[in-house]
C-alpha cells in the first residue's frame, strides 16, 4: 500500500465524526429514523402515561407515523407527475397505505389496537437502521444495543404476521366503533380500502397470507365433528362474504 493510501485511510472519519458525516449524506434516512423513534416513544407514553397526556401521545404517534410514511413515499416516488401511472405507483406503495391509515384514525376516538401496527413497523425499521448507525460509529460499539436489535430482527417474521393480523381485526372493530359513535360514518369504508391495498401489496405479502391462514384455521375448526352446526353455518357464511369482498389480484387474473 502506498503512503498516500495510508494517509487517506488514516484521515477517514471514525466514531462520532463518521456518524456526523453519515447524517449529512443520508438526511432522509436519518429523518425516518427520528420519526420512528418518536412513534415508539409516543406509543410508550400512551400505554404508560408517566409523561404528559396519553390522549395527546396517541395522536402524536399517528402524526409521527404519517410523517414517516410521507418521507418514505417521497423517497420511493421523488418525482411527482400528473399522470394515471404515477397515481397507480403511489397507491401501490406501502408507505402510502400507512399514510392513509394514519389519516383515517386521526379522526377516530383513541383505540389501543390502532397503535399496534405503527409501533411494530417503527420498531422493525428503527432496529434495522440503528444497526447501520452503530456500524458507522464502529463495529464493536454498543454490543448491548446490538443484542437487542438482533432479537428484534430474529422475530421480524412473527412481528410482520402480527401486524397483518391486527390490520384484519381492525376491520370489524372499525364497524363497532361506528356504532359506538367513536368513528365517522365513512371510517369503515376508508379502512376497507386500506385493507384492500394491503391485500394487494407487492412488497408485503403478509396481509394476504394471513387471510389465507385464517381461512384454513376456520375451515379446520368447522370440519371438526363436535363443532355446533350453527357455528359451521356462520363460519361458511363469513368465509363466503370475505371471499366476495376480496380484491382480484394479478395472480388470480393470471390463473384465470
Amino acid at each position: 500500500m502506498s503512503s498516500s493510501e495510508n494517509t487517506g485511510a488514516n484521515q477517514a472519519p471514525k466514531g462520532f465524526e463518521a456518524l456526523k458525516s453519515h447524517i449529512r449524506t443520508h438526511k432522509i434516512d436519518v429523518g425516518l429514523w427520528c420519526t420512528r423513534v418518536l412513534t415508539i416513544l409516543c406509543t410508550f407514553t400512551y400505554f404508560i402515561p408517566i409523561f404528559g397526556n396519553p390522549i395527546n401521545a396517541y395522536y402524536k404517534a399517528l402524526i409521527a407515523n404519517a410523517a414517516t410514511s410521507a418521507l418514505r413515499l417521497h423517497q420511493r416516488q421523488p418525482r411527482m407527475t400528473p399522470s394515471r401511472e404515477f397515481l397507480f405507483a403511489v397507491f401501490m406503495e406501502d408507505s402510502c397505505h400507512y399514510l392513509i391509515y394514519s389519516l383515517i384514525f386521526l379522526y377516530v376516538s383513541p383505540f389501543t389496537l390502532v397503535l399496534v401496527p405503527i409501533f411494530l413497523f417503527s420498531l422493525i425499521h428503527f432496529a434495522s437502521y440503528s444497526l447501520t448507525l452503530l456500524d458507522t460509529i464502529g463495529r464493536n460499539s454498543w454490543w448491548g444495543a446490538r443484542l437487542l436489535i438482533s432479537l428484534v430482527e430474529l422475530q421480524s417474521r412473527k412481528i410482520l404476521s402480527l401486524i397483518a393480523l391486527t390490520e384484519i381485526l381492525l376491520m370489524p372493530f372499525s364497524i363497532i366503533l361506528l356504532f359506538l359513535s367513536r368513528a365517522g360514518l365513512l371510517t369503515p369504508f376508508f379502512y376497507y380500502q386500506f385493507l384492500v391495498m394491503r391485500y394487494k401489496s407487492h412488497r408485503n405479502p403478509y396481509t394476504k397470507n394471513m387471510f389465507h391462514e385464517l381461512r384454513l384455521i376456520l375451515d379446520d375448526f368447522s370440519a371438526k365433528p363436535n363443532t355446533p352446526s350453527f357455528l359451521k353455518t356462520g363460519i361458511k357464511s363469513l368465509i363466503q362474504f370475505v371471499s366476495r369482498c376480496a380484491p382480484i389480484t394479478s395472480e388470480a387474473t393470471a390463473a384465470n
